[in-house]
């Protein structure tokens, strides 16, 4: 099959070529997809979510594909809410077996920056304290969710090609495996404007990194290479540029032998991670007041982000 480096294209170029996960033609895995009827027809049709089932692997892929900044937009955090429901009601015992979900990105060279900071600079300027808590209490539910893989014994697969950044790097710390290119970075930048990470990133860093590790990370505004996630522990395995794909995809044909091993060893850590839904979304009730404390050139600041996120990548 052939490998294709989605940071390297154009979104348009993607939707033209349809390689995606290597596919000459992305046509072929729509059909595979569509013969397995009790997989539900609505989660082939999401808005920001492309997804596609490939039997031989027992393998859902998932593509990011937002509109605009390629952040967690409200409608994008909608289609996650429904994807995981659809999942649910598709596969596991006695429905089509899934073994591994695997979520990339088809934006060029960003996996995710994270939070719809756009939307967060109008809540905080209308003091809309209920719209901050409502998007980050959906975002911890989604997060919790995949933590625990659905309930479905699976894998699940992060293959970073690009940035992730904020919470798209909080994101990525409730999967199983981290799988990245060379030239991934990752870091969290919301101190840089007055804020804190409020999905996630205290109570899985300090549980991967222990407490101190975990806020030298949240603090520094620093951006991260692979490798220097890959040392501490964060990513699992580092592809060469161009080669995520073929990694993720070697990855599963090892991981498939061992496939029940794994499965376990991660529902064990989870056991001793003891993570409550309650304690992400009352972190993310103190990421909302911090927010509501942030002045005029914090917001100012923010703005400029998104300016040049969007500036990155085309959009808008």
């Amino acid at each position: 099959m052939e490998q294709v480096r989605i940071g390297s294209q154009s979104t348009d170029d993607y939707s033209k070529e349809g390689r995606a996960i290597g596919l000459t033609d992305e046509a072929e895995l729509y059909a595979e997809s569509a013969r397995h009827t009790a997989i539900p027809e609505e989660l082939y049709r999401l808005e920001q979510l492309d997804v596609f089932y490939e039997e031989d692997c027992k393998t859902l892929w998932t593509y990011m594909r937002p509109k605009g900044r390629p952040s967690f937009n409200p409608g994008m955090l909608g289609d996650f809410v429904n994807w995981q429901r659809l999942i649910e009601l598709g596969f596991g015992a006695d429905k089509v077996p899934l073994k591994f979900l695997v979520l990339g990105s088809r934006a060029p060279g960003v996996f995710c920056y994270g939070g719809d900071l756009d939307l967060f600079r109008r809540l905080i300027e209308n003091r809309d304290r209920e719209g901050l808590v409502a998007y980050g209490h959906r975002c911890c539910q989604i997060l919790h969710r995949n933590i625990h893989s659905l309930g479905i014994p699976m894998i699940t697969v992060g293959l970073v090609q690009g940035d992730a950044l904020g919470g798209g790097f909080e994101a990525l710390l409730s999967f199983d495996y981290i799988i990245a290119e060379r030239s991934a970075t990752f870091g969290l930048p919301e101190m840089m404007f007055g804020l804190f990470p409020g999905m996630g990133a205290h109570s899985l860093l300090s549980r991967m990194l222990g407490t101190a590790m975990a806020d030298r990370l949240i603090v520094s505004t620093e951006t991260y290479t692979a490798q220097q996630m890959y040392d501490l522990g964060i990513v699992h395995q580092i592809a060469e540029d161009g080669e995520g794909l073929e990694a993720t995809r070697e990855f599963i044909r090892k991981s498939n032998r061992k496939h029940a091993g794994l499965v376990n060893s991660r529902r064990a850590m989870k056991v001793a991670w003891d993570l409550e839904l309650e304690e992400l979304t009352r972190i993310t009730e103190l990421w909302a007041d911090a927010a509501l404390q942030l002045g005029e050139k914090d917001l100012k600041l923010m703005n400029r982000l998104v300016g040049a996120q969007t500036r990155l990548v085309g959009a808008g």
